[in-house]
């Protein structure tokens, strides 16, 4: 526990923007992507700052701040540990502005906004205590956790009561799962398959991702040439071997015929999952789908901006992998709420990493250790290492524990005065 009082003082935005490589970052949909962050900081007098992140493309990003400077405000004064112990609370009303609201509700930059502020929170919270995120969420008793949640619009499906049944009974448990905080979190490699690489690039950079020990490999798919895809991920199985997991990502691009067609096609490199196949709200179009290519199996969430979608994802037996991002939902508050739910259901959480993998090696870690989530992998994108203060540690493609407080996003042009 902190020693004083930690007060946010004040609030503002900063627009972090940041060139990528030729072709790195590039999918089927998004040609030449600058990676960008809306960063929310929370200044305090004790001079800690939290510091919170949600990934754009460039244009955009301004708008994104402009809202986070419009949400933030309304938690200068608040003492961290008093804001936290009802965090669900404090979401809720943020995600109802009562302005603000008709832009979403609930998705959009509003969302996104809301996002990066709840991420700050959480990571001033850490730092306050002198933890890093994970033990901090592992800390918490499960009441503490389910205060941190906002279930509203989910009561079909799940509510506090329910949260708490699953965190008391993983309990008795979570010794022997917490022995990965030893071995480390494993990761998959998606840099090696981006959409504008050619064959060369993606050849050399699988045999790097080979040698650096990853097992498994993403590449991006969705050409108007099928026989590009196709060629592609066979070129991609055979560098790997049958023994490594191959994860195909459309990035939205088919209709729900062409996506029938063109995973039916993409069977033959057995893929562990068709990423993100279809347009990401077309619930009953992923149903059909998954149906369709059975046993072959959908991943999605890069896009699902809300709990309230992914319930629907999940009720309608829409999808496989849960792909929830911290930085695309209303931050980690959202992000567990949807983790609980897939836990219920029986579906693995699978992050898509919109913040670099930086926040979601935490989030992994509580995920497995609190909540009982199998151990999957967690995708690694290692583009804008050098600007974090303390960049994700992956080593034999394996994560590994962080240690330093806070939930690892704090950039280096903000520590230097930026």
């Amino acid at each position: 526990m902190p020693k004083e009082a930690v007060v946010i003082g004040a609030v503002r935005s900063f627009d972090a923007r940041y060139q990528l490589p030729i072709g790195a970052g590039s999918d089927a949909v998004h040609a030449n992507p600058e990676y960008c962050f809306a960063v929310a900081l929370l200044k305090t007098k004790a001079g800690l700052t939290g510091c919170g992140i949600v990934l754009t493309l460039g244009a955009g990003n301004r708008i994104v701040c402009e809202l986070i400077d419009l949400l933030a405000p309304a938690l200068v004064g608040r003492e961290i540990e008093e804001l936290m112990a009802s965090f669900g609370e404090v979401s809720h009303r943020l995600a109802d502005h009562p302005h603000l609201r008709w832009l979403g509700p609930h998705k959009g930059a509003v969302h996104l906004a809301l996002a990066s502020i709840t991420n700050a929170c959480f990571d001033l919270w850490a730092k306050a205590r002198g933890l890093p995120l994970w033990r901090l969420l592992l800390d918490l008793t499960p009441e503490q956790v389910v205060r941190l949640l906002d279930v509203s619009y989910l009561d079909d499906m799940l509510v506090e009561a329910g949260c708490l049944d699953i965190l008391r009974q993983q309990q008795a448990s979570r010794s022997e799962r917490s022995l990965l905080l030893k071995s480390g979190y494993p990761g998959y490699d998606t840099s090696v398959g981006w959409f504008e690489y050619d064959d060369h690039r993606v050849r050399e950079g699988t045999l790097r991702a080979l040698d650096a020990g990853f097992r498994a490999f993403k590449l991006k798919v969705g050409s108007c040439d099928s026989q590009r895809d196709l060629r592609r991920a066979h070129l991609l199985r055979e560098l790997v071997g049958a023994d490594c997991l191959v994860m195909l990502d459309a990035n939205q691009q088919w209709t729900l015929p062409q996506a029938i067609e063109s995973c039916q096609a993409l069977r033959s490199i057995s893929p562990y999952w068709i990423e993100e196949p279809t347009h990401p709200d077309d619930v009953a179009g992923h149903r059909k789908l998954r149906e369709a290519i059975a046993p072959t199996r959908i991943a999605l969430g890069e896009h699902v901006p809300n709990r309230v979608m992914f319930k629907n994802f999940m009720e309608a037996g829409a999808l496989d992998f849960v792909q929830v991002d911290c930085t695309r939902v209303a931050g980690i508050s959202e992000f567990l709420t949807v983790s609980l739910m897939a836990r219920k259901v029986g579906l693995p959480a699978v992050p898509h990493v919109g913040d670099m993998g930086q926040i979601h090696q935490h989030l992994v870690l509580f995920n497995h250790i609190a909540l009982g989530h199998p151990v999957v992998f967690l995708e690694y994108i290692p583009h804008l290492r050098q600007h974090f203060v303390n960049p994700a540690r992956v080593e034999g493609g394996v994560y590994i524990t962080p240690q330093d407080p806070g939930g690892s996003s704090d950039l280096v042009e903000l520590s230097q005065g930026g």
